[in-house]
């Protein structure tokens, strides 16, 4: 009997779910479970796995009728299942995320290689992947920008050169694991022998030992300190986006190769415009007599400028103008979006007595045109 969660239940989909579906379903849990926003959690870790391997079979036609018609059979039943399969391990389940969803939107941006040689027992341990939230205006987005951002991070050590070691010393095979970097142990058990093989924690997985530790980093090979560093945003961004700086994470531990930083976009409410994708949308209020007579209306533009547009005659509350190639420059393709413009009829609370009398005229014109009341549509509750 197979122990395993069943992949649509893993990703909280039916089994009607498109492909497109399971991506999204993946990419929430995904980043819900990342060891970088769980540092030390054994179970967000087994759950990043978990999803992982749910998303690779979902995610591939082939495995995913072969897993619809035979679920988690044993491997050596008639057709084959997934009991067999050998699932991801940690560093499996990183790269699959990074391959599917590195950049911005998953479209691939230099993450190709982001968590080599995190893998237990390499010689070499990378660096700690940062992360900085990177607020940005409207018009920020609109144009793109480029921004200046300080950061604190390990760097390598200037005494020892990353080696960590004193200078006039150096480092020898790790006593424990004889170089190696994994300890093996063997268990005995109701089902015989089982061996287990884990990262040795004397040189956590190097393979060998500083002799004497430098007295600048204390034997790490590093040292924290702040740096600031260029990032270019290209127009178009909004939030959910992240933007990937190859190396500037923390350096690995003597000499271990450097993380990455990775930027996560925050857009800024803006006080006039409200964005809808690529279009921007404008509230303008106008008079009565504007709304009535129709003309040109003055509205304002992202960045500070004005442009005019015709209001028809008749216009009411809620009317929709558009102004094209005014609104935010797409990321993902050519072209830019519009503005639109919302009317909002102003009705003014007090007039003076020519006013009055003037809309008393025109209430008894207009009147013999306003048409006869009618039966509401929709749902309507009486508020």
């Amino acid at each position: 009997m197979s122990t395993k969660r069943d992949y649509y239940e893993v990703l909280g989909i039916g089994r009607e779910a498109t492909a497109e579906d399971a991506k999204k379903a993946y990419r929430k849990l995904a980043l819900q479970y990342h060891p970088d926003r769980n540092p030390g959690d054994k179970e967000a870790e087994e759950r990043f796995k978990e999803v992982a391997e749910a998303y690779d079979v979902l995610s591939d036609p082939d495995k995913r009728a072969r897993y619809d018609r035979f679920g988690h059979q044993p491997a050596g039943a008639p057709g084959g299942g997934f009991e067999g399969y050998a699932g991801f391990d940690l560093a499996d389940a990183l790269r699959a995320f990074m391959r599917d969803f590195g950049g911005f939107g998953g479209g691939g941006g230099g993450f190709g290689d982001f968590f080599e040689g995190n893998a237990p027992g390499g010689r070499e341990r990378r660096g700690n992947t940062l992360e900085i939230r990177l607020p940005l205006t409207l018009e920020e987005i609109a144009t793109g920008v480029e921004k200046r951002v300080k950061i604190r991070h390990m760097r390598t050590c200037g005494t020892c050169g990353g080696s960590g070691a004193k200078k006039g010393s150096g480092s020898k095979t790790c006593p424990v694991c004889r170089g190696a970097g994994q300890v093996r142990t063997v268990q005995r058990s109701l089902f015989g022998q089982v061996m287990s093989v884990m990262t040795c924690d004397r040189c956590r997985g190097e393979g060998s030992v500083v002799d004497t530790p430098c007295g600048d980093c204390s034997g790490e090979g590093r040292v924290r300190q702040q740096s600031e560093i260029s990032m270019k945003v290209p127009p178009g961004v909004t939030s959910g986006n992240y933007l990937p700086i190859s190396g500037m994470g923390d350096v690995g531990p003597r000499g271990g190769p450097a993380g990455d930083l990775v930027a996560h976009i925050e857009e800024l409410e803006h006080p006039v415009f409200l964005r809808d994708g690529d279009d921007l949308i404008v509230e303008v209020p106008i008079g009565v007599a504007r709304a009535s007579l129709g003309g040109k209306i003055v509205v304002p533009i992202l960045g500070g400028g004005k442009a005019s547009i015709d209001v028809p005659a008749g216009s009411a509350t809620g009317k929709l103008l558009r102004l094209r190639g005014k609104g935010i420059k797409s990321l993902k393709r050519s072209g830019t979006g519009d503005l639109l413009v919302r009317l909002v009829v102003s009705v003014p609370n007090k007039l003076n007595d020519r006013a009055k009398k003037l809309m008393q005229e025109f209430e008894k014109i207009a009147e013999t045109k306003v048409p006869p009341p009618r039966r509401p549509e929709g749902d309507f509750d009486g508020h």
